[in-house]
């Protein structure tokens, strides 16, 4: 308003006032409350239109008014009424008294006493400073009597609400909020129409719980050099309170961002063998995660008390699951319990349960087609009807009870995985991250041979020469035709407490792949260690050899499941994506440019990793009682992360130059030639990252122009190096960290948080169920060792190979439990949001040039998928397309709720 008096001059504006009761009927309009006038003042919509305010706002060329007019101005301010819009989500009032009251409110029999209750305080912000005080200028407050309105049974309410502020208030870029009523409120936006838009999604707490004021800036982006005045002081004060001050324990109410190390593994008040490293330490180190502060065990201050039925595990508020995504998982666990119910209690009747022959693993999935159960001699029965009926109800709740089939089995049931399949899966199934060119022959172990002995390895060439079309070992190697699945080092170490267990037998295992003609990858000698001996196995020649190559595969693909689970799952996506995401909050405001590109990448993560901490990878949890490394499980992740993880790493190509899988070439697409053309897992990730990070570099340079702004950026420097040396501590001396220093610096960065947090984590989860959900081809442990020919079970073996393989693994309880977990893991929730989209556009409704950007990545994920469907459809690529083959179809972003195989959500959301 006071940059139209500096435009029109001060008689003009009065020109424009309007009848107060024409301003009412058009309540998104200012309401001048003076004399009637004939004309109708413009709504902030136009007023910007005809300014041409650019980001920020800056000052448009005025008239200058003359000493008589500023003198008037100040003397007589006018009062101008705005009509804003509040928007409240309505689903979390469940209280039966609460909506009775309510509902007798409705009726006029109940009134103050709620009204009361239910009463929110705002305050519009300015752009400017209140040149009296030289705090941030304020309209004065508005109470909002929201109850009084509520609708009774609707998802949400929206409210009026009319501020009278000063004529030269500036425009209203931030809005305060206080609730005065006695539950959390979820404040979903606020607007006033063509003026500003804030996207508030937040639960905002009693002002009794939490006295401060919540401040939500409009949607527009501001780096911290260009923070409106008004607006400064407000934007470190929201980032001071979302630090915390470090101490306490945090409540579910709160919303603090904090660091701790993982202390909450274990439960030494229950006996030393329920104790786990602390990981985060000098001698375990781990990224840190979001501190709970809950109270010190009883025995070990060290460590954190474990989560019980009386205390939750804390994240922040508005990281919760909430609504349709919480009632989905809860939906699923239920369905895994029942499921778990019959093989339970079999187990329990049998006090085995282990599978003795394949049509006992079958009986746990679904039948493809059910069967229309009907009497044989339907003439002769005397109440075919009621049977066929009660046919028909068991056939149902016997299928109830049972696992959908995984799509991996749809060519046909067996015992083992096959040699060929074994090779697609490491370019085209769950793990396709562990594959690496072999260039050294025999392979050199990295353990330090001070602590585990030399570690020579058994593997010589005549194990492999005559697999090799008639190359020598080298020749074959310098034609880049061998590759290997290494899980020597993140094995061996642990074996012996491994196999000390009475149920759990693991070998630390090597295999050695050749690349066919064909572009297929086949297995052509297994090294099986143990830390006294090792022995290597090559394709059988006969009955008894062919069965001991199944053993050995099952093995490998246990070895295979335990490092995909703790390693390229957890760790490298769950895990080491945590700092950067509580960084991310504590040092970026909301109106930071690259907040607000991340902020749909962030969501659900720290709320999912405070589940995996509390059920998954925690002391006694789902990793330690299905998988083969068992109470170590903490240790191969630490260990990995100490001597393996660089995030200058995780970007999609330097990860497969880094396997020796890919090149750099200057004639091949984007300077990249993968030496196994058939590799879907990266073939259809090198179009979603130079896709990724062309609109990462257009959103980047839009914002920082030269390194100088990068550089000159508190905000962003502060979140870095606080990721680098306090999320990331014990890496903060690393050499490998990327700088942060040019516009190009910050591109390489954010592409890769992104694609980690997207690309790279739907690769590695969303195909657990539907790519691993068969035990016999994938099992998460294993039970006994080769039979050697001095074993008392060597002729067991050898009278029945087939039932000796399947008591190798987990029995039926054990199997059932392990795939109700993974399904649930593989799960696309309703409200997911993927790659491609974006909620949240009107961030940048001023600038039309980020716009074209998401919608020109939009349409290349829509092309991409397009790609993709016709890549599964050609029949040479044999590594996804054949007899029985599943497409690969882990990277097309777009997905239908439930355990689809496919689908790319924004964040790391399950």
């Amino acid at each position: 308003m006071a940059m139209v008096k500096e435009i029109m001059g001060q008689r003009m504006v009065e020109a424009f006032c309007s009848d107060v009761s024409r301003c009412s009927s058009q309540p998104n309009r200012f309401c001048i409350k003076r004399q009637k006038t004939v004309s109708i003042l413009p709504t902030f919509s136009e007023l910007k239109t005809m300014l041409q305010l650019p980001a920020p706002y800056s000052q448009p060329p005025f008239i200058k008014l003359d000493e008589s007019s500023k003198r008037d101005l100040a003397l007589n301010p006018m009062s101008v009424t705005i009509t804003g819009t509040i928007t409240i989500k309505n689903s979390d009032i469940t209280d039966h008294k609460e909506m009775m009251a309510m509902m007798l409110q409705h009726f006029g029999t109940f009134k103050n006493a709620l009204h009361e209750r239910g009463i929110i305080v705002l305050q519009l912000v300015s752009t400017e400073i209140d040149p009296r005080t030289m705090e941030p200028k304020l309209s004065n407050p508005v109470e909002l009597e929201w109850l009084k309105c509520y609708k009774v049974g609707a998802e949400r309410s929206t409210y009026k609400v009319e501020f009278e502020i000063d004529s030269d208030f500036g425009f209203p870029v931030a809005i305060t909020v206080t609730n005065k009523y006695d539950k959390e409120i979820f404040l979903e936006g606020f607007s006033i129409e063509g003026v500003v838009d804030i996207a508030c999604n937040s639960w905002i707490q009693p002002e009794k719980v939490h006295p401060e004021e919540r401040v939500f800036f409009s949607n527009k982006a501001y780096l911290p050099c260009h923070t409106p005045a008004g607006l400064k002081k407000l934007r470190k004060e929201e980032l001071k309170q979302l630090r915390g001050n470090g101490k306490g324990v945090r409540r579910g109410c709160e919303r603090v961002y904090d660091y701790d190390v993982y202390n909450d593994l274990g439960n030494p008040d229950k006996g030393q063998e329920h104790v786990r490293p602390i990981l985060g330490t000098r001698d375990y180190p781990c990224p840190r995660r979001c501190r709970t502060g809950r109270p010190h065990a009883t025995t070990d201050e060290k460590y954190e008390s474990p989560i019980n039925s009386s205390v939750e595990s804390y994240v922040p508020r508005d990281e919760a699951f909430e609504g349709v995504r919480k009632e989905a998982l809860d939906v699923e666990k239920l369905k895994g319990a029942t499921r778990n119910l019959i093989p339970f209690i079999r187990t329990c009747i049998t006090k085995c349960g282990n599978f003795k022959q394949l049509s006992d693993v079958q009986q746990i999935y679904k039948r493809k087609h059910v069967d229309k159960m009907k009497p044989e001699n339907v003439t002769t029965t005397k109440w075919p009807l009621p049977m066929n009926m009660m046919s028909k109800i068991q056939n149902d709740v016997e299928e109830y009870f049972k696992f959908d089939t995984p799509r991996i089995i749809n060519g046909g049931n067996c015992c083992c995985i096959k040699d060929e399949e074994l090779g697609r899966q490491a370019l085209a199934g769950i793990n396709p991250l562990s594959i690496k060119r072999l260039e050294t022959f025999p392979p050199v172990s990295d353990l330090d041979p001070s602590i585990y002995g030399a570690q020579k390895s058994a593997l010589k060439e005549e194990h492999i020469i005559s697999h090799l079309d008639g190359m020598p070992v080298q020749q074959a190697m310098a034609e880049k035709k061998l590759f290997m699945l290494d899980y020597h080092d993140a094995y061996l170490p642990f074996l012996n407490g491994i196999n000390a267990r009475e149920d759990r037998k693991a070998y630390a295992t090597r295999t050695i792949l050749y690349l066919t003609r064909l572009g297929t990858l086949k297995p052509i000698a297994i090294e099986l260690s143990l830390p006294e001996s090792k022995q290597v196995l090559t394709p059988p020649l006969d009955a008894t050899s062919h069965w001991l190559w199944q053993i050995a595969k099952a093995h490998v693909c246990s070895n295979d499941a335990g490092v995909h689970q703790l390693v390229h799952h957890w760790l490298r996506t769950h895990a080491c994506m945590e700092p950067f995401i509580i960084a991310a909050h504590r040092q970026l405001s909301a109106m930071h440019p690259v907040f607000k590109l991340l902020k749909p990448h962030l969501k659900h993560t720290l709320q999912i990793n405070a589940l995996a901490r509390e059920a998954l990878i925690n002391e006694g949890g789902i990793i330690e009682t299905d998988f083969s490394s068992g109470k170590y499980s903490t240790e191969i992740i630490s260990a990995a992360y100490k001597d393996w993880w660089r995030f200058d790493m995780e970007a999609l190509p330097a990860d497969l130059i880094r396997r020796g899988l890919a090149e750099p070439d200057p004639t091949h697409p984007h300077g990249l030639r993968l030496l196994i053309e058939d590799y879907p897992y990266a073939n259809d990730g090198l179009l979603i990252w130079f896709a990724l990070e062309n609109l990462v570099r257009t959103y980047v340079n839009y914002y920082y122009s030269d390194r100088i702004m990068v550089r000159s950026d508190s905000e962003l420097q502060s979140w870095y190096s606080e990721v680098t040396n306090v999320g990331h501590a014990d890496h903060a001396n690393a050499s490998w960290w990327p700088t942060l220093s040019t516009p190009s610096d910050l591109t390489s960065i954010l592409t890769t948080l992104i694609w980690v947090a997207s690309v790279q984590h739907s690769a590695v989860n969303f195909g657990q169920y539907p790519l691993g959900g068969y035990v016999p081809m994938r099992s998460p442990h294993m039970k006994k060792l080769l039979p050697k020919e001095d074993d008392l079970e060597y002729k067991e073996f050898l009278e029945d190979p087939e039932g000796y393989l399947l008591s190798c693994l987990p029995n039926m309880f054990e199997t059932t439990k392990f795939l109700a977990v993974v399904n649930i893991l593989s799960q696309h929730s309703p409200d997911e949001e993927y790659m491609g989209q974006r909620k949240d556009l009107s961030d940048w409704t001023g600038d039309p040039e980020i716009i074209k950007a998401f919608y020109e990545f939009s349409m290349d994920i829509k092309r991409i998928e397009k790609e993709i469907d016709k890549r599964n459809k050609d029949t040479t690529r044999r590594n996804r397309c054949g007899a029985g083959i599943p497409p690969y179809e882990l990277l097309v972003a777009s997905s239908a709720p439930g355990v689809t195989g496919r689908g790319v959500p924004n964040s790391i959301s399950i």
